[in-house]
């Protein structure tokens, strides 16, 4: 069994990495730490949990986390970096869902999260958990910065064109225009979070620059080899869970011919949580709800040179917890899907 830890289980990852670890037949919960909830069971603040899982919450300087064979940080960011390397020290696997580990570059982490990186030397080795893309290296890894929701959409949907030899699309000019349920927030009063604010509701934000712009373009140049150019503009849709991203790419005339179709269906054809949906499909966010997959369609208007490519995921599963604990899967040599094989929610 694996034993696992948890910091930060308070939060909506913190309870999404409870509701699928408890699940989880290869794995033992051994701690989860909350300041605030120190004794508290965890069924008391969670009643879904009842009977399911009997931990209390401890604080994070009295629970026995070196004990871990691996340990999952659902913390605000800056937390993991500074708790990481003693952890790793002690033989600890860490796996974080926050974006302490996601960008190589200390300085473009301190431009877009306003604090210096506290373990530098740590961001080489730190391998990005996007499965797709990163499998092999997850096998090997001890410290996983896990991709974040909007990027997994992003990045998976883009990344069957960008890995060709020679480009089919304009790099340089990709447009990304997505939307999120209001969960992707985090678990926390903010005057737009609330009900009358975000019901009924729809707007854009953080169109000058969204902290999720600089870890997109660094993986999709990553799958490419080659610089990539890209627009993002996210949206705030009035629901509690899942994202809908729409992605352009202009197609260069030579490749005109292409099956996109094709492309797409090749490239995922192995992958357990990625389904190319059939041509002219429209995902909808609830056909992945509280599940860990990612449906993808593709549309081309009137056979023209524009590629619309439709994503859907739900961002506390495969935008969050549920590819976290697939990565905890690669990590220990485990099949995959383990604990992962839950069907979306309808309606």
């Amino acid at each position: 069994m694996i034993k696992v830890g948890i910091v930060g289980g308070t939060g909506y990852t913190g309870v999404e990495l409870l509701r699928l670890l408890a699940q989880h037949p290869e794995v033992e919960l051994v701690a989860i730490t909350s300041r605030t909830e120190d004794g508290l069971p965890v069924a008391t603040l969670f009643p879904s949990l009842r009977g399911r899982v009997s931990l209390a919450f401890s604080d994070p300087a009295k629970a026995a986390l070196e004990r871990c064979d691996v340990v999952f940080f659902a913390t605000p960011h800056g937390v993991a970096m500074a708790q990481s390397p003693a952890l790793l020290k002690a033989g600890v696997r860490v796996i974080d869902l926050a974006a302490d580990f996601r960008i190589k570059d200390p300085e473009v982490f301190q431009k877009w999260y306003g604090m210096p990186h506290a373990a530098p030397d740590l961001l080489r080795e730190a391998v990005y958990g996007l499965p797709e893309v990163n499998r092999e290296a997850l096998r090997k890894a001890r410290l996983v910065g896990m991709a974040g929701c909007y990027p997994t959409s992003m990045q998976l949907g883009y990344a069957p064109l960008l890995a060709q030899a020679r480009a089919l699309v304009d790099e340089g000019h990709l447009v990304a225009d997505c939307k999120s349920g209001v969960s992707g927030a985090g678990r926390k009063a903010e005057i737009g979070n609330l009900l009358a604010e975000a019901s009924d509701n729809f707007k854009a934000y953080a169109v000058k620059g969204h902290r999720h712009l600089p870890e997109t373009v660094q993986g999709l140049e990553a799958i490419a080899r080659r610089p990539v150019g890209l627009t993002f503009v996210p949206h705030l849709l009035p629901m509690i869970r899942g994202i809908h991203s729409t992605l352009y790419a202009r197609i260069l005339p030579g490749a005109m011919d292409t099956d996109f179709q094709m492309l797409y269906e090749t490239h995922y054809a192995h992958e357990p949580f990625v389904d190319v949906m059939p041509p002219g499909s429209t995902p909808e966010t609830r056909s992945v709800r509280a599940s860990n997959y990612l449906r993808i369609a593709l549309h081309r208007p009137d056979g023209g040179d524009t590629l619309i490519v439709l994503v859907v995921e739900d961002n506390l599963v495969k935008g969050a917890s549920g590819q976290a604990v697939q990565a905890m899967n690669i990590m220990f040599g485990l099949p995959e899907d383990t604990g992962l094989r839950q069907i979306a929610v309808l309606p």
